[in-house]
């Protein structure tokens, strides 16, 4: 039998792989530049092609079928090794590989090694996408993301690459003149756990030193420096700071690693070459 006669239209399953990755006919119609309506022709003109549903359409929400399901499991490897196939024999080309992370660790960290990155991968252009909120990585928004925590993010694989080492400190005049009153300098986040965690090493009780809360660390870093208070010092972010001696260790204990550390956050399907030639890179960057 001809192989074309069981071969849907590829625009038809472009439209279901989309979908059933996003489980949303609004992003998968953004993703591929054409209207919802579109996608949701096609993905019926492929159901009519198999004889049956691969979608299970609800007021504000889809799931797949168990058909569905597995087809997608099935289609999902074979339009990759076309994509790869497509990319070999069309050779090197320029790729954009979106990364999701803080503006401070982007700042402090990344930016002066990107060149080089960008040195060893010249057809890959990185664009930094900083948010407080983590990005939806397995949703497409970003191809991965470089979080600052405990892990354990939904819907995503989560490594961490990098450990933090934690010492609160604060500007040698603010030092001199007493920590004793705080304040304590903290950016935005759902729970200050470094200073939950640090005051469980230190057995220094702080719950009733008054805190600010900043929007980022960049600001936290930069409030501190200038005298306003007592910022927890992420040492892998703040190390040219206590060299130039802006910064000095707020309290006479021993500096604390543990959980806390910097995670790459990829999608739960495989990694685009671009976010793999990152990956690899990274760990390189943290061995040397």
């Amino acid at each position: 039998m001809p192989l074309h006669q069981d071969l849907p239209p590829l625009m038809a399953l472009r439209a279901f792989e989309a979908v059933a990755r996003h489980l949303s006919f609004i992003k998968a119609a953004d993703e591929l530049s054409v209207t919802q309506s579109a996608i949701s022709h096609q993905v019926h003109k492929l159901e009519e092609f198999l004889e049956q549903p691969l979608f299970v359409r609800r007021t504000r929400a889809i799931d797949l079928t168990p058909a569905g399901e597995q087809y997608y499991r099935q289609i999902e490897p074979a339009l990759a090794a076309i994509a790869a196939a497509t990319r070999d024999l069309r050779g090197e080309r320029s790729t954009t590989l979106r990364i999701g992370l803080l503006a401070s660790f982007a700042t402090l960290w990344l930016a002066p090694r990107l060149a080089d990155f960008n040195a060893k991968y010249p057809n890959i252009h990185v664009e930094l996408l900083p948010a407080v909120q983590l990005a939806d990585v397995d949703g497409g928004e970003v191809d991965l993301a470089i979080r600052y925590g405990k892990g354990g993010w939904p819907k995503a694989q989560a490594h961490r690459f990098m450990t933090e080492t934690l010492t609160p400190v604060c500007s040698p005049a603010f030092k001199a003149k007493g920590v004793q009153n705080g304040p304590l300098l903290m950016a935005k986040s759902h729970q200050p756990f470094e200073w939950i965690d640090w005051q469980q090493h230190s057995g220094i009780d702080l719950a009733q030193v008054p805190s600010v809360m900043l929007h980022d660390y960049n600001i936290v870093v930069e409030a501190a420096v200038a005298g306003q208070g007592i910022a927890m010092g992420r040492q892998c972010l703040i190390d040219r700071r206590l060299k130039e001696g802006a910064l000095v260790p707020a309290f006479d204990t021993s500096p604390m690693t543990g959980e806390i550390g910097y995670w790459l956050v990829t999608p739960e399907r495989p990694p685009s070459p671009a976010a793999q030639a990152f990956s690899q890179w990274l760990e390189q960057v943290i061995d040397a």
